[in-house]
């Protein structure tokens, strides 16, 4: 009978407390579930986010624009004109489209200020520092003719980050090993509740309501042999003989 079977016995028939030391026992017999689980479970997590895991590099580039409020945003909208981003790729001779370069753009402004961020993201941080420092001198030169807007000037280059802004994180290899934790005692508490062998002295009292007056040791062949002969050699000896028995 499983430990399981005998606690829920236990209480519903018995109406006893279920004791604690009784779960930890069930798992200290199969601890080993609960280590294999976790391990497999991080594994599993660590290989996918590593194989999934594609880095993005992020870098900007600042500019001051001498404007009033109520133009700052058409301003800014047009960092990102498709006329900006042509001439960006135009000149950085780059594979994608223009509005896939507009999509690695981000322009904020600062804190209500004239100074405006340019950040670009992009799988290689040489390629960002070169597209954000390139948004911005295009756009610079371009804004002119567009709207004849002559007060740009460039505050800070974008420079290459090394790190990037994706870099793999240990929170999904935690969530993974709580998840091998749960079900490994899961498992664990599933095997015990199918286990029907018993195992323990209070086992059999349960099973057959009768107390155990007594335990018979184990005792294999090569013991009984081997006790049998050193009874007959003792009693040899105490008749006076001497003789080996082979």
């Amino acid at each position: 009978m499983s430990k399981m079977k005998r606690m829920v016995y236990n209480d519903e028939q018995l109406g006893k407390e279920i004791n604690l030391k009784e779960y930890w026992d069930v798992i200290k017999g199969r601890i080993w579930i609960v280590f294999a689980m976790i391990i497999v479970c991080t594994g599993a997590a660590y290989a996918y986010s590593y194989l999934n895991n594609t880095p993005v590099y992020e870098t900007s580039t600042r500019i001051i624009l001498s404007t009033e409020d109520q133009n700052m945003n058409t301003l800014m909208v047009m960092i990102k004109d498709p006329i900006i981003m042509d001439q960006v790729k135009k000149e950085l001779d780059l594979p994608q489209s223009s509005s896939s370069i507009a999509s690695q753009i981000e322009v904020n402004r600062l804190e209500d200020s004239e100074v405006i961020q340019i950040s670009v993201t992009a799988n290689d941080p040489k390629a960002a520092a070169s597209i954000a420092n390139k948004t911005a001198a295009v756009y610079k030169n371009e804004i002119v003719n567009i709207l004849e807007f002559k007060h740009v000037q460039l505050l800070s280059k974008a420079e290459v980050n090394p790190y990037p802004i994706n870099e793999f994180q240990d929170r999904n290899l935690m969530i993974a090993a709580v998840f091998g934790l749960i079900a490994g005692i899961g498992l664990i508490f599933l095997l015990d509740t199918l286990d029907g062998s018993v195992k323990s002295r209070e086992e059999v009292e349960d099973f057959l309501g009768i107390p155990v007056i007594g335990f018979v040791s184990p005792m294999n062949r090569k013991n009984s042999t081997t006790k049998t002969r050193k009874s007959k050699t003792q009693e040899l000896e105490v008749r006076g003989e001497s003789i080996d028995i082979k």
